[in-house]
């Protein structure tokens, strides 16, 4: 594997899941465009961040918020599971933001380490 794919590998890994909260189709293509050899890194990070500009679309955050919580439904509590179903309904409804989610996700993630989730941007906002 070349410098450029492994490269573009990483940016993906960094970003699949900030992509996904805004463009399940933009992640679609870019795990496409993956798929090839002589892949560079700008042409991801095109990608990248033409789904950063979009507006945030419920239907797309709760997808990759789902996605996250993958990471933590074999190891953690009864009650944690319950608290993110119940925050994804409160957010589904406009009573809480995607913030809020996502914070609590973090909470987990302290809990429950994971270095993939940890290198996610789109918790990088939310640690400050």
């Amino acid at each position: 594997m070349n410098d450029n794919k492994k490269i573009s590998q990483k940016l993906w890994a960094q970003n699949k899941y900030l992509v996904l909260s805004k463009s399940q189709k933009i992640y679609k293509d870019i795990r496409e465009l993956l798929k090839k050899e002589d892949i560079a890194p700008d042409e991801v990070q095109l990608l990248i961040d033409q789904a950063i500009k979009l507006e945030e679309n419920p239907k797309e955050v709760i997808n990759s918020l789902q996605h996250i919580w993958g990471y933590f439904k074999n190891c953690a509590e009864k009650n944690a599971k319950e608290n993110f179903l119940n925050m994804i309904e409160l957010y589904k409804y406009g009573k809480i933001n995607k913030k809020e989610i996502l914070i609590y996700l973090l909470t987990l993630l302290k809990k429950y380490p994971n270095k993939y989730l940890e290198d996610s941007n789109i918790f990088k906002e939310e640690e400050n």
